[in-house]
């Protein structure tokens, strides 16, 4: 009998303190779940997308430093173009006379 006793107490008290333990971990994460939402939130209300547009004669053109293209246009009615070294548009099609890029940037007021 004692030991069906001590065995269910030995059983008993550790899911109690889990318990406890748990309610002490969901209020930890609550906490900090509140500081980083607040955080991202305020930041991102500051965050703004600058962007401008950029051309040049021949088959490509690269956008200006900090700045990323976010779409290419071609001429000669030319629709093919890939993004080069990440910061360059290049026109696929021979004989282009001229290419454009939509760059942008992520900024913060």
């Amino acid at each position: 009998m004692k030991a069906a006793v001590f065995l269910l107490l030995t059983l008993l008290v550790p899911a109690y303190h889990t318990g406890a333990q748990c309610i002490i971990d969901n209020a930890v994460d609550l906490k900090v779940q509140a500081a980083i939402s607040s955080t991202v939130s305020s930041t991102l209300a500051k965050a703004k997308l600058l962007c401008q547009d950029v051309s040049a004669r021949g088959a490509l053109v690269s956008c200006p430093a900090g700045y990323k293209p976010t779409a290419c246009a071609c001429g000669m009615a030319c629709g093919s173009w890939d993004i080069r070294s990440d910061s360059t548009c290049h026109c696929q099609c021979g004989g282009i006379d001229w290419t454009a890029a939509r760059c942008c940037k992520i900024g913060l007021e």
